[in-house]
């Protein structure tokens, strides 16, 4: 078993206010379950001794009231605490990784099964088990402390035998815990081999290959199974050994409290009081055990967001990539240098580099990429984005918009996708769509502007999915503009559209174009070609 993790709160400071109010609640219930002991038995023995039952029933009625409505607002404070923590965490785990560079993120498998079923697992953790750890912190003391003014060998007894059950958690919890990692891992294992697969279906139905991942993902299901089956197993051993422990414990109360009360040597009052107090002292650990089993995935979760938004991990602000953005007041854009030097760069875990030795200084204007497939074209573009980092040499490069070869479309509206980055009017918006030729496909929409896309621009083809998202990068401010094939999908009549806009861009701003068509190469001011050096480098020349 695992305390709560401090750094929660260090890390992320918006979570502070649901983690205390957790806790008020739950110092609140402690002390209202041992007045309600003291009801219970004040009620019991009057009833037994034929005096008036008015004042103890009331005071059970009460107590038992007010143990419901705090039960009530554990369980929604709870539930908005797990929502409210989960939320913000995913949030700044995913500003975290968009701050990276690419080289820095965690595999893509991991990385969704962390956004999506770890956060989901936070939730349990913050809404059930910080609530038991609360209870269990505390109650067990309060229970002893008020047993040993009612009874102290009761006390005794009870105070010797409440920190086996912490140590047999402990125990067993290390096992869980090592267990539990090894789910975690299968899971994310699992997550990162289906999406891998779903991302290259097309690539391996087209090969006849898809098929054979139906085996291999069931072998990794299989492993999967196997893991979350031998966590329930502990947790079921757990639970029984906590409960049996518990049970023996509370028994040696029961006897000794029964005999000294047959013998006459102790009241009625005292002796209910004392079993009715020792079970409380038992029960909070109990249930953390119970509860941490239910949270054992959020905290293998929890540990791995601390570690990814730990501060000292670098970002791309510490690397060597040089931002600069000095408006000009003149020309109301900002002047753009773009300047590499001797540099070189090489995918995490291989062993030679994609570019090696690459230098170039681009002025305001149009600079074509050219190069066979595979050179390295696109990872250049990502590096002068600073998605990248270089291995060697230096990047110099102002804020630039980046278009891929397959660019984002939210789900959204046709103008909320345009006005991504930018506050641009309607009138805006339709000048540039003109310019694209998509103001007739646009007017021609049920709602204009208006209507929704579907998830990555469904319901346009690929070819006006490219087109909005050159105009969308026409409308950004941005001094350098990045495009991957921007007329890859697109008809002779749309490229010429297209290679106008992208030229006129070019006139206040550095454009920089990855391209197959020599009709943009016509058009360049400036061109680098990308080729294959004998030696197992690829290197950029610039001519």
């Amino acid at each position: 078993m695992r305390p709560f993790d401090a750094r929660l709160l260090s890390q992320v400071p918006a979570t502070r206010r649901p983690v205390l109010a957790l806790g008020a609640i739950g110092v609140a219930a402690g002390l209202a379950t041992i007045a309600l002991a003291f009801a219970v038995t004040s009620l019991v023995v009057a009833v037994v001794e034929g005096r008036a039952v008015l004042t103890p029933g009331l005071w059970l009625v009460g107590l038992f009231t007010l143990r419901a409505l705090l039960a009530a607002a554990n369980e929604l404070v709870g539930t908005w605490a797990g929502v409210r923590v989960s939320t913000v965490l995913r949030a700044r785990l995913v500003g975290a990784r968009l701050e990276r560079d690419a080289d820095s993120r965690p595999e893509a498998g991991r990385a969704q099964a962390l956004a999506n079923q770890g956060m989901t697992s936070i939730e349990p953790y913050v809404a059930r088990y910080l609530p038991a750890l609360v209870s269990g912190a505390f109650l067990p003391v309060l229970a002893i402390g008020t047993l040993a003014f009612v009874d102290w060998p009761s006390a005794l007894i009870v105070a010797f035998t409440v920190p086996l059950l912490p140590v047999f958690a402990a125990l067993i919890g290390r096992t869980t815990q090592e267990a539990t990692q090894r789910r975690w891992r299968s899971l994310s294992a699992l997550s990162g081999h289906f999406l891998d697969v779903m991302r290259g279906l097309p690539t391996l139905a087209s090969y006849g290959r898809a098929e054979a991942q139906v085996d291999t993902i069931a072998t990794v299901s299989r492993r999967h199974r196997l893991a979350t089956m031998k966590t329930l197993r502990l947790a079921f051993l757990s639970s029984a050994a906590l409960e049996l422990l518990a049970t023996i414990s509370v028994a040696l109360v029961a006897v000794t409290v029964g005999i000294r009360l047959a013998t006459g040597s102790m009241p009625l009052y005292t002796a209910m009081l004392a079993i009715l107090l020792a079970p409380e002292a038992y029960w909070p650990i109990r249930r953390v055990g119970t509860e941490f089993h239910s949270a054992a995935d959020g905290a293998e979760a929890l540990d791995d967001v601390i570690s990814e938004l730990d501060p000292t991990i670098p970002g791309p602000d510490t690397a060597d990539r040089t931002l600069m953005a000095v408006y000009d007041a003149e020309t109301g854009v900002e002047p753009c240098p773009v300047v590499v030097e001797a540099m070189g760069y090489g995918f995490p875990g291989a062993t030679t580099d994609v570019l090696y030795d690459v230098s170039f200084d681009l002025p305001i204007g149009l600079t074509v990429v050219t190069g066979v497939s595979g050179v390295g074209k696109s990872t250049l573009l990502e590096l002068l984005a600073g998605l990248r980092q270089p291995s060697t040499g230096t990047v110099t490069a102002p804020r630039s918009h980046l278009v891929t070869q397959r660019p984002f479309l939210a789900p959204g509206t046709v103008r909320d996708n345009l006005t991504l980055g930018n506050d641009s009017t309607d009138d805006e918006l339709w000048q540039i769509l003109r310019k694209v030729g998509l103001d007739y496909m646009v007017v021609a929409l049920v709602h204009g502007l208006d209507t929704q896309l579907g998830d990555d621009g469904f319901g346009l083809s690929a070819g006006q999915r490219a087109r909005l998202t050159l105009a969308r990068a026409a409308l950004s401010t941005a001094p350098l503009l990045l495009l991957d094939e921007p007329t890859a999908h697109l008809d002779d009549e749309s490229a010429a559209l297209a290679h106008n806009l992208i030229q006129k861009l070019a006139e206040l701003r550095t454009v920089v174009a990855v391209t197959h068509r020599t009709e943009l190469l016509t058009l360049a001011d400036e061109h680098i070609h990308l080729v294959v050096r004998p030696v197992p480098h690829l290197a950029g020349v610039h001519s």
